[in-house]
C-alpha cells in the first residue's frame, strides 16, 4: 500500500512518495519507521517504489552493484536494465516470479516510478516501460492521485514538485494505504 507520483511541467520533472507503511490493518508511520522512505537515488535517477518494503532494499543492493549497468535515459533502455534486474532478482534475491495462467510474462511484483532530467517514467509489474509527457501515479492511492494532478497540471502557480506533493497528499485524505509525511524531490530536465 502506497502512493507515488511523477510529474514533469516546465523544465523541471519532480517524484513524491508516501511514507507509510501497511501490513493487514496495521499501519506503520514515519513517526515509528526511521527507514520509511520508499525513494532512492541512483546516479542522477530518483526512483519510487510500490509494492513489499523488500522490494526497496532489492532494488537499492541491486543497483549499489559496481557491474550493474543500469541506463534510465529512454524506455528502451529502462526496459534492458529491468530485463537484466529481473533475471538477478529471481536468482539472488529469490523473487517469486511465479505467473498465474492469466499472466503472459512473469512479474517482478513491484511497479515503479522515475525521474531524472531526461524525463519522467513508469516500469509496471510485468516489465512494460512507459514515458510520460505530464505526470502519473501508482500505488493504491493513485486514483486520487491522478485526479489531484488532472485538477491542479494546468495552475500557472503550481511547478511540478508542488503538483507532486499534492498528489500524495490528495491519496493520503482519502485512501487509507497512503500516509503522510512524504518525500519528494525537483530535476531540471536537460531538455525541456
Amino acid at each position: 500500500m502506497t502512493t507515488i507520483a511523477v510529474v514533469r511541467k516546465n523544465g523541471y520533472v519532480a517524484i513524491a512518495a508516501d511514507t507509510m507503511t501497511k501490513w493487514g490493518s496495521g499501519k506503520e508511520t514515519a513517526l515509528y519507521i526511521v527507514n520509511h522512505q520508499k525513494t532512492f537515488e541512483v546516479g542522477d535517477t530518483v526512483l519510487a517504489i510500490t509494492g513489499n518494503t523488500t522490494f526497496k532494499a532489492m532494488l537499492a543492493d541491486y543497483f549499489a552493484r559496481p557491474k550493474v549497468q543500469a541506463r534510465f535515459d529512454n524506455a528502451h533502455n529502462i526496459f534492458k536494465t529491468w530485463h537484466t534486474m529481473h533475471a538477478v532478482m529471481k536468482e539472488e534475491y529469490f523473487l517469486n516470479a511465479s505467473a498465474s495462467s492469466d499472466d503472459p510474462v512473469e512479474s517482478t511484483r513491484v511497479d515503479v516510478l522515475l525521474a531524472n532530467k531526461h524525463g519522467i517514467f513508469g516500469v509496471a509489474a510485468h516489465r512494460t516501460v512507459q514515458e510520460f509527457t505530464k505526470f502519473y501515479a501508482f500505488g493504491s492511492g493513485a486514483d486520487y492521485a491522478m485526479g489531484a494532478m488532472y485538477t491542479a497540471y494546468d495552475d500557472k502557480n503550481r511547478n511540478a514538485e508542488d503538483i507532486a506533493k499534492l498528489a500524495v497528499e490528495a491519496a493520503a485524505e482519502f485512501n487509507d494505504g497512503t500516509g503522510l509525511p512524504l518525500t519528494s524531490y525537483r530535476i531540471k530536465l536537460s531538455k525541456p
